[in-house]
């Protein structure tokens, strides 16, 4: 039998962790001050993105129970 290397449950949060990666590459670009100097550029959209990539991480980690 062929099986696939992950599980529902893996797609499910790969699709969370682009859609977060997303989130915060938007949050970024969102920063009113100049070349994106201010907290969304410099603080919190790095924060969001770090935490898509964690959840990626633990996604393509995770051993399906399927």
């Amino acid at each position: 039998m062929n099986k696939l290397p992950f599980g529902k449950k893996n797609y499910q949060w790969m699709i969370i962790g682009i859609i977060i990666l997303i989130v915060g590459f938007t949050i970024m670009s969102l920063d009113p001050n100049q070349h994106g100097f201010g907290f969304l550029g410099l603080t919190l959209g790095p924060i969001v993105i770090m935490a898509g990539f964690i959840i990626e991480i633990y996604a393509i980690l995770h051993k399906p129970t399927e």
